[in-house]
């Protein structure tokens, strides 16, 4: 028996934003502070805001454009966030569910099952809507799947992998034989759209991949895993269920240092030391991993990576393969989609997975805060 990838499926949010129009946005809302802080600027009280360009994100990231689910709150200067209703629990579908079933019926239909040929869901993803009760299990009930389990994990950019890791883990000890690893992003609501060095980072996505145990493999097989974490506060996002306490704390002065619960709690990082310190550990990681098979980089026919940033693709591409090494092999949708976190190397395994020959090796790896990196093996069948 094999534990095999043998089907995927992705959902694209309606609306896609340009670098120009998110540019035109944000050099607005930057005038605009500028001029009702006009007098703290002039006495050097606080910095001047600095304008944004299309071209200075291209060069930064390699991004052109992202898909989200709410575009005009986040492209007015007043308010720059989705403008998302609230829907009743129990009553409508929520959004994350209702991006991750679709996904996930489009992952079914590609691998040829219905809802109840699965065991198990696994939703992993970097940012839930709420705690409890798991939106997993909603995504369970709104595709028709009776019976079986399904549960929420998150491991932020590298919850794919993790999560692939977890999936094909259940059926080699024998808790599944089929198990769906569904990645949700609403990552424009976790997103300070007011950060000039991050606002134009991240795009909202949904993908699903089914693995199952086949005594006739088809699809990919996943030969093994590798998963490492170390602890860092570089990439970072606090916003959760404690900032009500936190906030009122402050307002007591007890914790007097947090001052806009908000904005200083969404997504943070620090770029240049993620880049110098993630790019060589994420290529030491994908090196050990084929050591430890007895396999040689020059096997691998493609890497499927995190769309984190071009840069950091190409400085891994050259690391792991040599300085010569094609492009092709790691393949990039980051100009469209920008980063979809946790669904980005699934986003780039959903659009390429056809292109490689039966026999040929390749990688998917994800890497994000924590810090985390995770490798997965497969093999096209």
């Amino acid at each position: 028996m094999t534990t095999c990838i043998t089907g995927t499926g992705l959902y694209v949010p309606p609306f896609s934003i340009s670098n120009e129009e998110l540019v035109e946005s944000f050099n607005q809302y930057v005038d605009n502070y500028n001029e009702a802080h006009a007098d703290e600027i002039a006495n050097d009280t606080i910095p001047a805001l600095q304008h944004s360009s299309a071209e200075f994100i291209e060069k930064v990231s390699g991004i052109k454009s992202r898909y989200v689910m709410e575009k005009d709150g986040i492209l007015n200067p007043e308010i720059m966030a989705p403008v998302i209703a609230y829907r009743n629990l129990g009553e409508e579908l929520s959004v994350m569910a209702e991006m991750g079933a679709a996904a996930l019926k489009d992952a079914l239909a590609d691998a040829g099952l219905e809802a109840n040929d699965l065991d198990g869901i696994i939703l992993a993803c970097s940012n839930f809507q709420r705690t409890y009760p798991a939106v997993a299990i909603e995504i369970q009930k709104e595709i028709g799947m009776v019976g079986g389990y399904a549960y929420d994990m998150n491991v932020a950019c590298s919850a794919a992998t993790f999560g692939l890791s977890q999936a094909h883990g259940s059926i080699v000890s024998g808790l599944a034989k089929r198990v769906a690893v569904v990645n949700v992003e609403i990552t424009s609501a976790h997103l300070n759209w007011r950060n000039r060095d991050s606002h134009f980072i991240f795009g909202d996505v949904a993908t699903a991949c089914i693995v199952e145990e086949l005594d006739t493999p088809k699809g990919y097989e996943i030969l093994n895993s590798k998963l490492f974490t170390e602890f860092s506060t570089n990439i970072k996002n606090e916003y959760g269920f404690m900032d009500r306490s936190e906030f009122l704390a402050a307002e007591t002065q007890m914790y007097p240092d947090i001052k806009e619960p908000v904005t200083d709690k969404l997504f943070l990082q620090n770029g240049r030391k993620v880049f110098r310190e993630v790019c060589p550990k994420v290529s030491e990681i994908i090196l050990e991993h084929l050591q430890e098979n007895d396999l040689e980089p020059q096997e691998v026919k493609m890497m499927w990576l995190h769309q984190a940033n071009a840069n950091m693709l190409d400085l891994i591409l050259r690391t792991v393969m040599g300085k010569e090494a094609d492009k092709a092999i790691v393949p990039s949708v980051i100009a469209e989609f920008a980063n979809t976190s946790s669904s980005s190397p699934m986003v780039v395994f959903h659009r390429y997975k056809d292109d490689l020959k039966s026999g040929d090796l390749g990688v998917i790896c994800s890497f994000g805060a924590g810090y985390s990196i995770g490798s997965v093996l497969v093999r096209k069948v």
